[in-house]
């Protein structure tokens, strides 16, 4: 079961993650989000990750929603970032672009959406199993995620029927993922709000240590 600790913003935070057994680590790029992170910043943050912990370091992905494939190659040469996670309303050719270090976050509103989804971004979903095929989120009309939101749980089941690995988000936190995950049993999961207190992008250490403890041993 990997567990991704996504929106990280401070070094302490990821530091902690990191040392509770979190699998990857999601720096958000998006400027309209509360859990945003300069590019300048998170590249401290990540040769620092590195400096510290080396080949015990998490997978480090960015999140991004409709920015320019362009673009989003300089911010992750810039951070030293391992993939991209496309968080908007991306193309497959996107996907394509990107020669197997994206992935793409879909939000379906029913099944037969989560199904289209599924089926456009097939063939370009990555290969590498540090991350997943695709990462399953909570639909809603206005934000890219982030929301607190569960995915329901029959199109979780769904799209887990059609790919080799999904990630589940969505409403998560350490008092139901074990529950989660044993209803359907994702090849990872994926919290942001779930581990935080009040203030968006600073986390709790005791809410990630509980939920990396609780997801690992569903």
């Amino acid at each position: 079961m990997k567990v991704k600790i996504c929106g990280i913003t401070r070094l302490e935070d990821a530091l902690i993650a990191a040392e509770a057994g979190a699998d990857l680590l999601g720096l958000n790029f998006v400027k309209a989000s509360p859990r945003y992170i300069e590019p300048d910043a998170a590249a401290t943050l990540c040769d620092t990750l590195r400096e510290k912990l080396g080949d015990k370091c998490p997978t480090l992905v960015g999140v991004f929603v409709n920015l320019a494939t362009n673009d989003l190659e300089m911010i992750m040469e810039k951070v030293g970032l391992d993939f991209a996670q496309l968080s908007g309303d991306e193309t497959d050719e996107m996907l394509e672009e990107l020669r197997g270090i994206g992935f793409k976050s879909i939000r379906p509103m029913n099944k037969a959406m989560a199904l289209d989804d599924v089926k456009y971004f097939h063939d370009y979903m990555p290969s590498d199993e540090r991350v997943p095929s695709i990462l399953l989120d909570a639909y809603h009309p206005k934000l890219y995620g982030g929301t607190g939101e569960q995915a329901s749980v029959e199109v979780a089941l769904e799209v887990k029927e059609l790919v080799p690995r999904l990630m589940l988000a969505g409403g998560l936190k350490p008092e139901n993922v074990a529950e989660r995950i044993k209803a359907i049993r994702p090849s990872g999961v994926d919290v942001a709000s779930g581990v935080e207190d009040d203030e968006p992008g600073i986390k709790s250490a005791e809410k990630m240590r509980a939920f990396i403890k609780a997801a690992k041993e569903a």
